[in-house]
């Protein structure tokens, strides 16, 4: 691949292998799901692989556990009562347990440290474990185990300690 991200002219429709791996890399990379480069008649097409693991494959979570960030501008409900959301900072799937049959990280009326997890969000095969940023009781969980959480959506109100 040249510097300008084109192809080098290929030889009767093949294209040099490690012009390929780099394209793999650029995929992994960018996180984008599609990669498509066309040069004359050749076309090469580089997709993310979308698996979904099998019922009962255990959860691992990612090595890098997610920290739920704090949104500045709260919105009506959430002054409301002086509680506080806990927001999903990817999009994915939501997961109260570590694995499939395996007791739920938080259930409601649970008192919570900051730093601890909440649940697992599941982004594109990686499991990103969703913490705390707030000390106090589990008064709400939004999401039902499993469901596809958007980005910036409610999963937890938490009632802060005083």
């Amino acid at each position: 691949m040249k510097d300008d991200g084109s192809l080098p002219e290929p030889d009767k429709g093949t294209l040099p292998l490690e012009d390929v791996g780099r394209l793999v890399e650029l995929l992994a990379e960018s996180g984008v799901g599609e990669i498509r480069v066309k040069q004359g008649d050749l076309e090469i097409t580089v997709k993310a692989k979308t698996e979904v693991p099998p019922a009962g494959t255990p959860v691992e979570p990612s090595a890098a556990p997610v920290v739920a960030e704090t949104v500045p501008e709260p919105g009506p409900a959430e002054r409301n009562g002086g509680l506080h959301l806990v927001r999903s900072p990817v999009v994915g799937t939501f997961y109260r347990a570590p694995a499939p049959g395996e007791e739920y990280y938080v259930e409601v009326g649970d008192y919570i440290g900051a730093g601890q997890t909440l649940c697992i969000v599941e982004a594109m095969k990686l499991m990103n474990e969703i913490l705390a940023d707030v000390s106090g009781e589990v008064v709400e969980v939004l999401v039902e185990n499993s469901k596809g959480v958007e980005y910036d959506q409610p999963l937890f109100r938490i009632r802060p300690e005083a």
